[in-house]
């Protein structure tokens, strides 16, 4: 697995590199071919607070995680344990999906998808970053999905089933909410 490592206010030292690459290597065994993405690996230190954050592409999906806390190498392990949680639960739900309808089916919807996060702070109403990002049709549960597996609030999606851009989002009571246009 290649890992592209990046610090923040900080220098990378050997030793926190062969402790990154030991952490996130141990996530290829959920693999059955390596990403073919480089593993994007960013450490930071801000005030007192390590953090550390990973976004890895998985078949035609996106899992980010982010951690934070007074130690880089906990934060490391905390980011690791988040991402392997995400993974074995997208898998999961791959293979109970895989059961219910068939192989044909899950086939033709795994198609490329790529995601962006958006976390620049947006200052007195200018738009400070504009990010492209292709992706592809998909239900509103599977948006749902790639949203949790994301740790966003909210996704963008091309509907399959109307053909129009919507956003699904989460509620504050726990539950999805879905946002379609009306012209």
């Amino acid at each position: 697995m290649k890992i592209q490592l990046r610090g923040e206010h900080l220098s990378i030292t050997d030793a926190l590199r062969d402790y990154v690459e030991k952490k996130i290597g141990r996530l290829e065994k959920y693999f059955d071919t390596p990403p073919v993405q480089a593993v994007q690996v960013t450490l930071s230190v801000v005030r007192d607070s390590h953090n550390v954050e990973v976004t890895m592409p998985l078949n035609g999906i996106m899992v980010r995680a982010e951690e934070r806390s007074p130690d880089m190498y906990a934060s490391i392990d905390l980011v690791a344990e988040k991402l392997e949680a995400q993974i074995r639960k997208h898998k999961t739900k791959l293979n109970r999906r895989f059961r219910e309808e068939g192989i044909r089916t899950l086939f033709q919807e795994n198609g490329a998808a790529a995601t962006v996060a958006v976390e620049d702070e947006i200052d007195e109403g200018e738009i400070v970053r504009v990010k492209k990002f292709a992706f592809k049709p998909m239900t509103p549960e599977e948006a749902v999905m790639q949203m949790d597996l994301l740790g966003h609030d909210f996704f963008v999606f091309a509907n399959a089933e109307t053909e129009e851009v919507n956003v699904v989002y989460k509620r504050n009571d726990g539950n999805y909410g879905l946002i379609e246009p009306e012209f």
